[in-house]
């Protein structure tokens, strides 16, 4: 068995795009190595920022011979057809194999050798590469034929074992050299195989594999830090990112001007992560520290004491440019860059940004009035709505979006405003997602809520509402929020009374979606939502958790199916409502006292909210409804004791649909 080493050197791969070509590169290969009927052991696949590498162990060195069979004409069959099946496969008439009455060609396909298969792999692999971006480049650029790259392919590595896999592709020709790093090692490198290849890199100052390149960059990073007496602030994205952009990483931590602390931290993070790819730190308070963490692509001589001194000049001129937009942005009252938005559109269909907020800040005003979110002071819930999107135009909110809403509450609180105003706006888009915070203060909690729920209903208004994967509106995310905050706070919100029948159609569906990882079963909000008039959902999910407790016991296993049962015989027969039998049978008997004494008792559980209780005393239904079915014939010949009989089921099936419809219950 023998390894098979590719690399495929290029100007720069953008660090975001990099994992998943690494991704794509061993998935595209095994696909063609597949047709081919060939499987390596284990498939290894790194990136850099100059290199995407493949290496496939192994392999064997020629694929197994291959016999393939092709149906013919039956024995007998007119000459011509004989004739036509003879020439398709280039055998003659003896050679025919039958089988059944009919003939096969029957050839055998020698093995292809393993090197051959590789050669054609290649170039089929980078032709059909799914970069997200590509171009073409040089003389063979000038034909839509030649082939696209992220960037320009400069070289091409191609060994199976020891010997060079040949190809060539858009004028670069496969052998055995590389070079090692930009700065360390620009020279050619030549590799013997797959087994040399990450230590001679290695040697030269490249580390192709992206995981080895993180784990350098969060050690290091946290281990300069803690040497200055600070803590890391972690980030994933960012830890990516720096391994996308270098082959050699050295975490370098360095100062910034305490002044630039003035500044709201957030800003002052995004600043550094966004425009220079920097980590930031905590003090021993836990508050920003007037330090970061650049990660340098070299080994300096002097320990990357000018590199630091560069990026600080960098990073202070950026954090000028965050102060000024800060500053400025301070000196204007929100209500004055709240009338900007009257200028801005917020959809074709629903009029600007100012007649959403106009919307909104009535919204939450009613919330607040009705004590639909208590203890809260309409007056504050108005003005919160109001000023709430009016970052939206700010200087620090155009050039970073991300911090819409943050900046407002920063702006809100520094021009004294209530800080329940400056809280509800800073949060009032959240939770944006799964796992983030949801909103407990009652002015903010108006304002979110009432602002994705006028995003829902506008849309759904003017029939702009998702469709299959399609979004463009983000309404499933506004959606989940609404429920979020509606469940977390125990808001009982009439849900009828600002939506429409379609709108709370999109909640129960959204809500078996929120709801599914908690493990409620989907059939069984079904069930409680087909009752129809439910629309409190802080309600209906406590008779859906009741329900599930319920069914999931021997008692409402077998009430379920007692239920199905008479459900199935009240489908398929017709009875005079309040018809009674003079002379009931003992089972019939006990099954209608116990409906007398069940059904008050469920009714009265269900009033009060109290739906373990309402389960309990659907429970002893449970024995009589089993004795009616095994000792009564529902379809008497006698009129009268049928048709009672059929209304006692009618009065079981009723009482239980007092919970839920049990129809739509799997199982």
């Amino acid at each position: 068995m023998t390894d098979f080493l590719l690399e495929l050197r290029s100007e720069e791969i953008p660090a975001r795009m990099q994992e998943k070509a690494r991704e794509d590169l061993a998935r595209l290969f095994a696909a063609e190595l597949d047709k081919a009927g060939l499987k390596a052991a284990e498939v290894v696949s790194y990136a850099t920022p100059r290199r995407l590498t493949l290496i496939l162990k192994g392999l064997p060195a020629e694929t197994a011979t291959v016999s393939e069979e092709t149906k013919g004409p039956r024995v007998g069959a007119p000459p011509q057809a004989l004739e036509g099946f003879l020439r398709k496969t280039g055998l003659t008439a003896d050679q025919l194999v039958e089988r059944d009455g009919v003939l096969f060609a029957i050839v055998d396909k020698p093995g292809r050798a393993t090197a051959e298969v590789l050669a054609a792999a290649i170039p089929a692999v980078i032709r059909a590469f799914p970069w997200p971006k590509s171009m073409r480049w040089g003389a063979p650029s000038l034909s839509t034929e030649s082939p696209r790259w992220v960037r320009p392919l400069q070289g091409i590595v191609a060994l199976f074992g020891s010997d060079v896999v040949p190809c060539e592709i858009a004028g670069v020709t496969s052998g055995a050299a590389t070079v090692g790093h930009r700065f360390h090692h620009p020279g050619v490198i030549t590799i013997g195989s797959a087994d040399d290849y990450v230590e001679k890199l290695r040697a030269c100052h490249v580390i192709v594999d992206g995981a080895e390149r993180r784990n350098i960059i969060a050690l290091g990073a946290k281990m300069a830090a803690q040497k200055a007496g600070l803590s890391l602030i972690e980030d994933e994205g960012l830890l990516f990112e720096n391994a996308g952009l270098t082959e050699w990483p050295m975490p370098l931590l360095g100062r910034f001007d305490e002044a630039f602390l003035a500044v709201p931290p957030e800003v002052i993070q995004l600043t550094a992560r966004v425009n220079q790819k920097y980590f930031v730190c905590r003090d021993s308070e836990g508050k920003l520290a007037n330090a970061f963490v650049c990660v340098a692509n070299i080994d300096a001589a002097d320990g990357g004491e000018k590199i630091v001194a560069g990026n600080q000049k960098v990073l202070a001129a950026r954090l000028s440019d965050a102060r000024f937009f800060y500053e400025t942005d301070l000196k204007v009252p929100l209500a004055d860059q709240a009338g900007k938005l009257e200028k801005i559109v917020f959809h074709e269909k629903l009029g600007t940004v100012a007649d959403k907020v106009e919307r909104v800040a009535k919204l939450a005003e009613w919330l607040a009035t009705e004590k639909i979110v208590p203890n809260c002071d309409p007056a504050l819930a108005r003005r919160a709505a109001e000023l709430a999107k009016a970052d939206l135009v700010t200087g620090m909110v155009g050039e970073f979006p991300e911090l819409q809403g943050l900046m407002g509450g920063y702006y809100a609180a520094a021009q004294g405003e209530d800080p329940a105003v400056a809280a509800a706006i800073r949060d009032h888009y959240k939770p944006v997602g799964q796992g983030d915070d949801v909103p407990t203060d009652p002015v903010t909690v108006a304002v979110a809520l009432a602002d994705k729920l006028d995003g829902i209903t506008q849309f759904f208004g003017v029939d702009l509402k998702p469709s299959g994967s399609k979004d463009p509106f983000a309404l499933r995310r506004s959606a989940l929020g609404v429920l979020a905050i509606l469940l977390d706070n125990g808001l009982r919100f009439p849900l009828l009374r600002s939506v429409s029948q379609d709108v709370l159609d999109f909640f129960a569906d959204r809500l078996k979606v929120q709801q599914r990882e908690a493990g409620v079963r989907h059939d069984l909000i079904d069930a409680v939502f087909a009752l129809g008039g439910e629309d409190d959902l802080v309600r209906l999910l406590a008779r859906v958790k009741a329900l599930q407790a319920f069914v999931t016991t021997e008692d409402g296993a077998n009430l379920l199916a007692g239920y199905k049962r008479a459900a199935n015989i009240l489908k398929k027969e017709e009875w005079e409502a309040g018809a009674t039998n003079p002379s009931p049978e003992p089972a019939e008997a006990a099954l209608a006292a116990t409906l007398d004494a069940a059904e008050p008792k469920a009714t009265a559980a269900i009033e009060a909210e109290q739906f373990e209780d309402a389960m309990a005393a659907l429970a002893i239904l449970r024995a009589p409804i089993d004795a009616f079915f095994d000792q009564v014939t529902v379809n008497d010949a006698d009129p009268a004791k049928r048709a009672a009989r059929l209304g006692l089921l009618a009065r079981m099936r009723d009482a239980v649909h007092k919970v839920a419809d049990f129809a739509k219950i799997e199982g």
